[in-house]
């Protein structure tokens, strides 16, 4: 099934799109279907062939089928009622928020955020957080609660400076800015791990060394972004260091490919060129470490040695031309 992407969102400037509906592809789902179809149908023909049945193949074959049909149902029925209710409810939360969240009327005046409102708002961003928690391992229960912390904020900034002295809203904002702020931060680094390591793996998976580079780097976006809300997170930097060296090993991986088969073509010229390319890569962005001066110091001999080989076939051509 094709991922659809919702509207794009904002962030203080910043362009994210929400994480990806769950959704196993129909072409992964029904080749694990007919996988195991086929190794029910082999072990159902096994085990009557083993009991002298007449017509083994009969029975697998209906077991098989009967394997088949029950996946179609699984997906395309219960799986498939159960997603679209979940987008249901998505989508009437978020009709729901938007008469929450007090929004722009005109370019000077804005809805009052009353103390019921921040109240609701609150205890809206709690409920969602927590069911987030219990559905832990979706990206998407936690860039909602994001999102709502991130609008929270701005209307809770844009309403403070405008609150008479003395008014009880005081004390009610700035303890549900300090909050929002928490649910925040942990929702918003739980989304970016959850995001980066679903990239990562996409990566690992893929064969085409185009496709693995366009997962490694969108896990490295993710990061990125997370590191412009909080750029001293340490274990973002960390994930950000990990994916650059993830991602200039595929690159280093692609040019050392083209090398390699270059000279074994015989283009002994074009082959240093990549040689040299994966050189720049790895120095590019100044990250030093073991791995990297291995793979370094083999690049180098493997120069040398190409080089060394162009100076012989020159020397022996030098010899075989008529003086």
């Amino acid at each position: 099934m094709t991922k659809q992407i919702k509207p794009i969102q904002r962030y203080r400037g910043e362009v994210l799109r929400p994480g990806r509906p769950f959704w196993l592809p129909a072409s992964n789902y029904y080749v694990l279907t007919i996988a195991i179809a086929t190794g029910t149908f082999f072990l159902i023909w096994g085990v009557l062939q083993d009991g002298r049945e007449a017509t083994p193949w009969v029975a697998a074959g209906i077991f098989a089928s009967g394997a088949i049909i029950g996946a179609v149902v699984l997906r395309e029925v219960i799986l498939r009622s159960a997603r679209n209710r979940y987008l249901s409810n998505q989508r009437r939360l978020d009709r729901s928020l938007q008469g929450i969240i007090p929004q722009t009327s005109s370019h000077n005046e804005r809805e009052k955020l009353t103390l019921e409102k921040n109240a609701l708002i609150l205890t809206e961003i709690r409920r969602k957080s927590e069911a987030a928690k219990v559905l832990g391992r979706f990206s998407e229960g936690h860039r909602e609660v994001f999102d709502m912390c991130v609008e929270y904020l701005a209307a809770a900034d844009r309403e403070l400076p405008m609150v008479g002295a003395g008014s009880p809203r005081i004390a009610a904002f700035h303890k549900g800015r300090e909050q929002a702020h928490q649910f925040q931060r942990f929702h918003l680094l739980q989304w970016a791990e959850i995001e980066a390591r679903s990239y990562t793996q996409e990566a690992n998976n893929r064969v085409k060394i185009a496709e693995r580079l366009e997962a490694a780097q969108k896990a490295l976006g993710v990061v990125d972004f997370a590191l412009k809300v909080y750029p001293n997170e340490e274990s973002l930097l960390e994930s950000e260091s990990a994916l650059k060296e993830f991602l200039a090993s595929i690159k280093v991986s692609q040019m050392i490919d083209k090398a390699e088969r270059a000279e074994f073509k015989g283009n002994h010229s074009r082959a240093l060129t990549h040689y040299n390319n994966a050189l720049f890569e790895l120095g590019r962005d100044e990250v030093n470490s073991d791995d990297r001066q291995v793979i370094i110091e083999k690049i180098d001999a493997e120069v040398e040695r190409i080089q060394n080989l162009m100076v012989s076939e020159s020397r022996s051509d030098d010899k075989k031309s008529p003086k």
